[in-house]
């Protein structure tokens, strides 16, 4: 299963990142252009460790961090019920390279 946006967030680009609307609970969500990346990314079919893997080359970050980082981010989204299909899309949840 891959990572998808919960059917009530909208998401919006901005100039630093990307910003998630949850328009059940009026409350949004601001990423950095790092973090949006990343979701834009899963979103879009990467699996979890191929984003870390890409964010650990282009960052001055270990690989190791970077899965963290990216485990991180979808374990907040998935809480925050922005994302659905964040446990299988994590790097610890096994998501595809």
């Amino acid at each position: 299963m891959s990572l998808r946006l919960s059917p009530d967030v909208v998401s919006c680009d901005t100039d630093d990142g990307l910003v998630l609307l949850d328009s059940r609970h009026g409350r949004y969500w601001q990423l950095n252009a790092t973090g949006a990346a990343i979701l834009r990314a899963l979103l879009d079919g990467a699996g979890a460790r191929h984003v870390a893997a890409e964010l650990a080359r282009r960052q001055p970050v270990s690989a190791e961090r970077a899965a963290r980082d990216v485990d991180a981010l979808v374990a907040g989204l998935t809480r925050a019920r922005l994302v659905e299909g964040g446990r299988e899309a994590g790097v610890a949840g096994g998501g595809a390279a």
